[in-house]
């Protein structure tokens, strides 16, 4: 028999997970978060380790993390790298230079230097100039304490070649770890270059994850194999991990709409998983997330990488509640200490939705009485968060009313069991720990983006399908089981000649 453990890492708590071979749910525990991430995962995984024997211990063959270290580290601005930032493309591209338009403090951070050099490449493959690799040696020179390189070439997604170069050149003569642009993001040049600049930033924190990780595991005995979750619901090797950090932010919702999927056994539906300070709701299309079309901010940074299609509103079990009025401000981990039922002096949603009859279990621990003369804010609080919840699924169910909703997570009993839109609502056995399972039951994936002139589709489509399955095998899929889960073709107007993008997923279960 062999285990495997999920752990995801959320604003409130820390879920942990362990599966058997049959993907039964064996232990589950939930923490709070700590503010250093780590001593909270420290924490949940040590809870679960304490309802294994030794015999069952020794079986753990994988550990599974989804981790809020990178997001934290942005928006912190905090253990980030110097970069040095690089951009072939010119004499185009020049009007707007990189990281135009980033925060002041961020900028100062991460920036080691900027350049617009010669290079990069028109839509159809021909290029805008030759490359200068004196002028890149002569940029690298000036960049005093870069720890990293970003390049972004122009239209790279269609020909790599001189981010490839480039690249080559950094490391070989600098060694430098180095961040190209079409390994992280599609078309649109500025969210493109903004997204592999945080990607360089985040090297340093990468390593101390994976290696806080490795630690941890070590000191317990568990030489399971690490495994670091992606935004899109897949999973990567630590090894993988560390040269893209920047694709474990957004993991979280990405493992609770996986883990929904798997729980409730459902392929196509909406997901509402609901935290003690946010609900965050998805919809699942084929079993794998939505994911947005719209670039994606962080710490005020706009990017392109993918990123499930999430709506999140300030509804969650820790939201305090006020006469006429809840949030958007939440007690979080703190619920324990300050929510009224538990010996607190603050109303929150789960004294209102317990107060309302939507907890079908309510601990003998809890004090029902605390809520005596507040019955009436407690029930106009649990009627706004209810309204909150019918427009966050008319916004997302797009016209569509025959999908379910799942709920999960934590605070999950505060939904309603009748709600418009959706054709019912599905409540599953272990939905409280779903992100830490859908991080446990989570394939290796890896994609290909390109653009592709109609003569040569055919043949372009066979070579994106190859390049998408060998970077799900990088990722630690098994070769012999990827499959082609995602393909999709857009044509672009108002060039030359017929010309579409191409978009492939691959994805497989993880290698043994």
């Amino acid at each position: 028999m062999t285990l495997r453990i999920g752990i995801d890492v959320g604003g409130t708590n820390t879920d942990a997970v362990v599966l058997d071979a049959a993907d039964r749910v064996v232990a589950k525990a939930k923490r709070p978060t700590t503010q250093d991430v780590t001593g909270g995962l420290r924490a949940a995984l040590d809870a679960v380790l304490a309802e294994l024997t030794p015999d069952r211990r020794a079986a753990i063959s994988r550990v599974m993390l989804g981790t809020t270290h990178a997001t934290n580290a942005i928006l912190e601005r905090r253990n980030l790298g110097r970069v040095a930032v690089l951009r072939l493309g010119a004499p185009a591209t020049t009007s707007v230079p990189p990281l135009a338009d980033w925060p002041d403090d961020l900028r100062k951070t991460v920036s080691a230097g900027e350049a617009i050099l010669p290079g990069g490449h028109y839509v159809d493959g021909r290029p805008i100039s030759p490359l200068d690799l004196d002028a890149v040696r002569r940029f690298l020179d000036r960049a005093s304490g870069a720890q990293a390189v970003a390049v972004t070439s122009v239209f790279s997604p269609a020909d790599a070649e001189h981010e490839r170069v480039v690249g080559e050149l950094a490391e070989r003569e600098y060694g430098l770890p180095v961040s190209l642009s079409h390994e992280i993001g599609s078309l649109g040049l500025l969210e493109r270059e903004n997204a592999t600049v945080l990607n360089a930033a985040l090297y340093g924190v990468a390593a101390q994850v994976t290696r806080a990780l490795v630690t941890a595991l070590a000191e317990r005995g568990i030489g399971a194999r690490p495994y670091l979750a992606q935004n899109d619901g897949t999973l990567m090797t630590v090894e993988h991990a560390t040269r893209l950090p920047v694709s474990t932010i957004g993991s979280g919702p990405a493992n609770s709409l996986r883990g929904a999927a798997f729980l409730s056994g459902v392929r196509d539906a909406i997901v509402a998983d609901v935290g003690g300070t946010s609900t965050d709701l998805g919809v699942l299309a084929g079993g794998f997330p939505r994911e947005s079309a719209a670039a994606v901010e962080i710490g005020g940074v706009l990017t392109n990488f993918r990123m499930p299609d999430i709506l999140a509103i300030a509804l969650g079990g820790g939201t305090v509640v006020r006469d006429g009025s809840i949030g958007p401000d939440s007690v979080g981990y703190r619920l324990a200490e300050r929510g009224r039922m538990f010996g607190g002096d603050v109303l929150t949603m789960t004294d209102a939705g317990v107060h309302g009859g939507r907890m079908a279990d309510v601990p003998a621990t809890w004090d029902r009485s605390a809520l005596h003369g507040l019955e009436p804010q407690a029930v106009r609080a649990l009627a706004l968060a209810d309204t909150m919840i019918f427009d966050a699924v008319d916004r997302m169910s797009l016209g569509r009313a025959d999908r379910p909703l799942v709920a999960v997570g934590g605070g999950a009993f505060l939904l309603p069991g009748d709600i418009p839109g959706v054709s019912g609502v599905i409540r599953p056995e272990h939905a409280e720990v779903a992100n830490a399972v859908g991080a446990a039951i989570a394939l290796a994936s890896g994609r290909a983006d390109t653009i592709l002139p109609a003569g040569a589709r055919v043949e372009g489509i066979e070579r994106a399908k190859e390049e998408a399955r060998a970077k799900a095998v990088q990722a630690g899929a098994d070769p012999g089981r990827v499959e082609i889960v995602d393909l999709m073709e857009v044509p672009l107007s108002y060039l030359a000649e017929p010309t579409v993008r191409l978009h492939v997923r691959a994805a497989g279960p993880l290698a043994t």
